[in-house]
């Protein structure tokens, strides 16, 4: 490896600032920004707005379609509209 040109890696604190979950984490990021974690040590933070504590995804609150499918949904409501012959 070439000396001096990999970007520090070291902890840092991610907020979640819609679920106000802290996460520390190894990264290479850059932020000038430091904040006191619950471990009484300070490491560089950055806010985030979603995370997998906010993300709907992985909180389990994402909107399911139904058992039908799209299409059996779609053809089901424009039933009415299909040309007689």
């Amino acid at each position: 490896m070439k000396v001096g040109i990999h970007p520090a890696y070291r902890p840092v604190l991610f907020h979640d600032t819609a679920a106000d979950v802290f996460f520390l984490i190894g990264s290479t990021v850059e932020t000038d920004r430091t904040h006191v974690h619950s471990d009484g040590q300070t490491y560089p933070y950055v806010a985030l707005d979603v995370s997998s504590a906010s993300h709907p995804v992985y909180t389990g609150q994402q909107r399911k379609t139904t058992v039908e499918g799209r299409v059996a949904g779609f053809n089901k409501r424009f039933a009415g509209f299909q040309a007689k012959r």
